[in-house]
Parts: C-alpha cells; structure tokens; sequence
C-alpha cells in the first residue's frame, strides 16, 4: 500500500462525512474547499517553470534528432543547444521528461542512458 500524503481537500472531505449533521460546519467546509480549489486553479506557471519546458522541447527534439540512446554529457556534445546547459539542469529536466513519459531512462551499470519516446 502506497504511503500518500492527504491532501487538505481530501482532509476536508473526510471530515465532511462525520459531520453531516451540522449545516453551519458543512457550508464553513464546502467553503474552504472552495478556496483550496481557486487557488490550485490560479497558480500560474512562474518565468523558469516556462523556460525550463522550451528547453525541455528542445531536450527531446535533439534525443530524436540523435536517434539512438546517449548520456547527458554525450547529448551537450552533439547538440550546439545543449552545451549550453549544465550537467545538473539537464540531469533534472530529463528526469521530469521521464516522469512525464517522454523520454526513456536505460540505466546500464554505471552510466545511464536518454532516449526520447516516440
């Protein structure tokens, strides 16, 4: 069984379902989830978060252009683009492209590999 953090919302709506009785707390609840839901709704995408997905377009049209796995440094090597970048900001831009299922990570021994999914 996964250990997940509750969020305050599903918080809130566990604690909807013993006081079901009490209208004053039940409109105080609705309320606050109501808050919680305008605010996850409203928060928009800060200057980096934008820039670090342009080049997270970039990572994965330079993983096709090369066509076959390779490693971070072997990927600021072959694309003019990526020399640009340090090793650590692509280590954590190809892992959001992983969790995002668009890359593939092959770990093989002590180096691991990049490929885009296509």
């Amino acid at each position: 069984m996964e250990n997940k953090k509750l969020t305050k919302k599903e918080k809130f709506a566990m604690i909807k379902e013993y006081i079901a009785d009490n209208e004053m707390l039940m409109e105080f609840i609705d309320n606050e989830i109501n808050l919680l839901t305008k605010k996850a709704s409203s928060s928009a995408k800060s200057k980096n978060q934008v820039e670090n997905e342009n080049i997270k377009d970039k990572i994965v049209s330079a993983l096709i252009e090369i066509d076959s796995p390779v490693t971070i440094t072997d990927l600021q090597k072959s694309s003019v683009d990526m020399a640009q970048y340090s090793n650590q900001k692509l280590s954590a831009l190809l892992t959001q492209l992983v969790n995002e299922n668009r890359v593939e990570r092959l770990p093989d021994k002590k180096k691991t590999y990049f490929r885009a999914l296509v």
